[in-house]
């Protein structure tokens, strides 16, 4: 089997349903966002942290495939089966932050990315975890989008960020405070 189709070498591609559209088209940049998304956390996979967390990053990529899969839906013509976002998978990250944020110290400052590699990349992917949201609410504003969504989305983003937080303790690194110039 081939990769390349050239059915998109016109700058159109399709829809599961069908539909063919303009590879700018919101829908398109909104599951695009999240495989941008998918990438970056692949990538924090790659450096050297917990099992416990490349477990859950791994969970979280699959969510991300099966929230691109709804993306890429026209939700009018679509007869295939997509996998469903659950509740629980919105209750998995909370009870993820809760966990790690009762090893942390309080947060009394902004934080500035950085600290080491690994905390730069959730940094990175907290950044496009929140366009892919961005994107997705304004999707929602004018065609159908499963609210679990977005709900998954900005709670990701706020796992990512304790994610680094936790990742530079363990790390023994100092967390890059924001002390604004007064």
């Amino acid at each position: 089997m081939k990769i390349y189709t050239k059915t998109g070498d016109q700058g159109l591609t399709s829809l599961i349903g069908g539909t063919r559209v303009p590879k700018s088209h919101l829908r398109i940049e909104c599951y695009g966002t999240v495989d941008e998304l998918n990438s970056y956390i692949g990538l924090v996979m790659c450096q050297e942290i917990d099992s416990h967390f490349t477990m859950m990053l791994k969970e979280i990529q699959d969510r991300l495939f099966t929230i691109g899969a709804s993306l890429a839906a026209d939700p009018e013509k679509s007869k295939m089966k997509i996998p469903d976002l659950l509740d629980s998978d919105i209750t998995l990250l909370e009870q993820e932050m809760d966990r790690m944020n009762a090893l942390l110290p309080e947060l009394k400052h902004f934080i500035l990315p950085g600290g080491n590699t690994v905390v730069a990349y959730c940094h990175i992917a907290r950044c496009v975890c929140r366009r892919a949201e961005r994107l997705t609410v304004q999707l929602a504003m004018e065609s159908f989008v499963d609210e679990k969504m977005t709900i998954y989305l900005n709670r990701l983003s706020d796992y990512l960020f304790v994610l680094a937080r936790k990742l530079n303790l363990d790390a023994k690194t100092d967390e890059n405070i924001w002390l604004p110039r007064l």
